[in-house]
């Protein structure tokens, strides 16, 4: 394919993924890193990225799947070829040109240093002592049989290659008779990314519902939450509300691909009483979030718009859409609801990313790295908070309902 045809042919494929996805240049540049003009070059076909890492970015965030992946793979590597200058092959060596002086032959051998041979005795008188060996010069001297100067420069190169070879045979040895040692040495570097969590968090900050075995002290303010049920050995009782802040460690965009939740261990609800820290309110923004439903064989965190009635007109809040890309700039907040009614589940959120060639899966748990808790409170005796009487009585005896 001649040069500006490559060029043109990625240009072509990247300008496509722009159209099909239908965001500006300037609102894709911030999700991949880069200037909206820098991405207008590469749609033109003025500039062929240096790495395909920042195309591949742009790929995932227009939804392309793997088979459009590959195929631009394959139109960057052609046009990145058409781009560079040819590299000469090795072992190739310059033409002559005319008129050049043609290149002497094989230099004589060398002579010994020492003054002419001397001349042999009659015969019967004894042979004279034998004269020193002439040194020889190593830098023009030839063997007969062994290549030339410069074939000893490709037999050289042979060597080199054999010599790596053999180090990459050893290191593999090492590995299988030292994997300890091994794992050490090929040891991952950190994920690009990193991030905070809040666990004790209280629907739209207006209360919660814990479980408890014993009568715990009167209930905390929202602030005092994680202290309060740490003291008291309280469960969450059918829900539990995270919200996880992610952002990457520099200005290179990791995109976040997929977020999943593992369920490690699977019990009977506890058979503890449930206690209110108050009686609900209302809220006038619903958050957009993930709702999870722990009591299934196999949990998905699935996205859910959020709306805003604070003004005159409500608006939605899309949910979610992965991939989405963040960096040290640009963090995104997940706000995960799990809930359970007939389990005792332990579980973590687990989140794929992918940034420059690299990929992996960072396990999310509470502030402290432990599992999260939520149990199933259905049919258990609910508590609230008397102030008035500064008691804890339950909603049969406080008139509300269960």
């Amino acid at each position: 394919m001649p040069k500006d045809a490559a060029v043109e042919e990625f240009a072509r494929l990247v300008r496509a993924l722009k159209a099909r996805d239908g965001r500006s240049y300037e609102a894709l540049g911030r999700r991949l890193s880069v200037s909206a003009s820098t991405l207008h070059r590469y749609c033109s076909g003025a500039t062929v990225p240096e790495e395909f890492a920042v195309i591949d970015r742009l790929a995932l965030l227009c939804g392309a799947d793997e088979e459009e992946r590959r195929a631009l793979e394959v139109a960057w590597t052609r046009a990145d070829g058409a781009r560079r200058p040819p590299t000469p092959e090795p072992g190739a060596e310059p033409e002559p040109e005319s008129g050049a002086e043609p290149e002497p032959g094989p230099e004589p051998k060398p002579t010994a240093e020492t003054g002419p041979e001397p001349k042999p005795a009659p015969g019967p008188a004894p042979a004279p002592e034998a004269a020193p060996e002439p040194e020889l010069e190593p830098v023009h001297a030839r063997a007969p049989g062994l290549p030339s100067g410069r074939r000893r420069r490709r037999w050289g190169g042979v060597g080199v290659v054999c010599g790596a070879l053999a180090v990459v045979g050893a290191v593999t040895l090492g590995a299988v008779l030292l994997p300890g040692k091994a794992r050490e040495r090929a040891a991952e570097p950190p994920a690009p990314l990193t991030w905070t969590v809040a666990s004790d968090l209280w629907k739209y900050g207006c209360g919660h519902t814990y479980l408890v075995e014993r009568t715990p002290p009167p209930p905390p303010e929202a602030a005092d939450a994680r202290s309060w049920a740490t003291a008291q050995g309280a469960v969450d009782g059918g829900e539990t509300m995270v919200r996880v802040s992610v952002q990457g460690k520099s200005a290179a965009a990791v995109v976040l691909q997929a977020l999943h939740v593992r369920v490690v261990e699977r019990g009977a609800p506890l058979p503890w009483a449930a206690y209110r820290t108050d009686d609900g309110c209302g809220g006038a923004v619903t958050p957009r979030r993930f709702e999870v439903d722990l009591d299934r064989p196999r949990p998905v965190a699935r996205a859910l718009d959020g709306y805003d009635a604070s003004g005159q007109e409500g608006r939605t809040l899309p949910a979610v859409s992965f991939p989405y890309a963040v960096s040290v700039a640009e963090p995104e907040e997940l706000l995960v609801f799990a809930g359970a009614a007939g389990c005792d589940c332990r579980w973590y959120l687990e989140l794929e990313w992918s940034s420059e060639g690299r990929r992996g899966t960072v396990r999310i748990g509470d502030e402290d790295g432990a599992p999260f808790r939520t149990s199933g409170a259905k049919g258990r005796p609910v508590h609230g908070y008397d102030s008035a009487g500064r008691r804890w009585i339950t909603s049969t005896n406080s008139g509300q309902r269960g």
